[in-house]
Order: structure tokens, then sequence, then C-alpha cells
């Protein structure tokens, strides 16, 4: 996870939303994948870290199914994120802060609840929640300060 948070670090200094993803093999501690929120830098509303970290795992194994791996991402993964987790078969996902607006595994849709989601992962969440939602009131406190919050 710590990884994970300095990722998210680096996508809010880069003025995006600081939500940072690492893919690891638990058996070996390797890290697979990673990546951070970059949807306005990249023009691309897919960019958020789970989609960059899925498909960067995904090019290191060159397979789309991530099969036994941990997902460690600082923010409950959204819906089309949980759509993408079930998609890869990723093995475990760990999040750091709940997300009750946009969240879609403890909230929301609770995507792999719906029996018409085929791949439901082990899930955890609350570690280092509060360094994670730490991060996001703290951008989005400075950004309303500047008056850039879109």
């Amino acid at each position: 996870m710590s990884m994970a948070l300095d990722l998210a670090q680096a996508a809010a200094e880069a003025g995006e939303v600081p939500v940072g993803a690492v893919i690891v093999n638990e058996k070996t501690g390797e890290v697979i994948g990673k990546g951070q929120n970059c949807p306005i830098t990249s023009h691309d509303p897919t960019a958020h870290a789970e989609i960059v970290a899925l498909r960067d795992a995904a090019a290191t194994v060159e397979n789309y199914r991530l099969t036994d791996l941990t997902l460690y991402v600082t923010l409950e993964p959204c819906a089309m994120c949980a759509g993408a987790i079930s998609h890869a078969r990723i093995g475990r996902v760990v999040w750091g802060a709940d997300d009750p607006k946009g969240g879609a595994v403890l909230h929301g849709p609770k995507y792999f609840d719906q029996p018409t989601c085929h791949w439901r992962p082990e899930t955890d969440h609350g570690l280092r929640a509060d360094e994670a939602s730490s991060q996001l009131k703290n951008f989005f406190k400075a950004r309303r300060k500047k008056g850039t919050l879109r």
C-alpha cells in the first residue's frame, strides 16, 4: 500500500485525483503492475489508477487474466474498475479509503455481489485508510481554495 500511496501523491502533483494502485504477486512479493489516476493528462476517461495498473500487469505477464494476484488501491473501486477487476480475474482487492459516493464494492451497486458478476475476488478494506482519505481530502480542499475544482 505504501507504493500505491506514493503513486496517489504523484497523481495529485500532476493535478489528478490522488488514487494509486499496485498489483502484486503475493507468493513472490513481485510488483506486476502499477498505476495512478491520469484521465485528465491522458485525455482518457478510463485511465483510473486500477485500469492503468491492470493494463500494466497484463502487459507484464502477457495475459489478460491476472488470477492469483492482489490489487492494492488507495480508494474503493468504482463500477468501471470493479468490472475490469472481475474481467481480469484478480484474486484479491485491498483498498484504503471507502468511497460512499462513487465506490461500487461496499457502496453503490456492490458490483461483486451481483448475480451477473462472473468473478468475485476476495476483498478487504481499510488498509492505511486514514492516509488515503487525508490525501483525497487535502487535494480537494486545495482545489476548492484555488477555485480550480471542476
